[in-house]
């Protein structure tokens, strides 16, 4: 009967050590669980932080988006009625050079042909 104590005994510390190995893997595994749980809860923070960053980056872009075309606009029409005045002018001045050469004509003297 001692032998089979023995055995027991044998059994009961190896039964004991393979506890004590499943409960020193168990907590290191639950380190590395907290571990990766606060990373994981630092990276939604960051996503968090991020989306909110990029909703404000794409309102502002919107907005100057928006003002660029009014810009664009703006610039196109200024252009466009320049360049109504540019050719008005250019029609004046053409009208004005003919209306000043007929009047020079017609205040000038009369020559008597013999």
């Amino acid at each position: 009967m001692s032998q089979q104590a023995a055995a027991l005994q044998n059994y009961n510390n190896e039964l004991v050590k393979c506890m004590e190995d499943l409960c020193s893997k168990r907590e290191e595994l639950n380190r590395q669980i907290t571990q990766e749980e606060e990373e994981k809860d630092r990276l939604q923070h960051d996503v968090r932080v991020l989306t909110e960053k990029l909703s404000r980056v794409n309102e502002s872009l919107a907005h100057r988006l928006a003002a660029r075309a009014n810009f664009d606009q703006t610039i196109a029409e200024t252009q466009a009625a320049y360049t109504k005045i540019l050719e008005s002018s250019h029609s004046l001045l053409s009208v004005l050079k003919q209306e000043t050469g007929n009047l020079s004509k017609a205040t000038e003297p009369r020559r008597k042909d013999h």
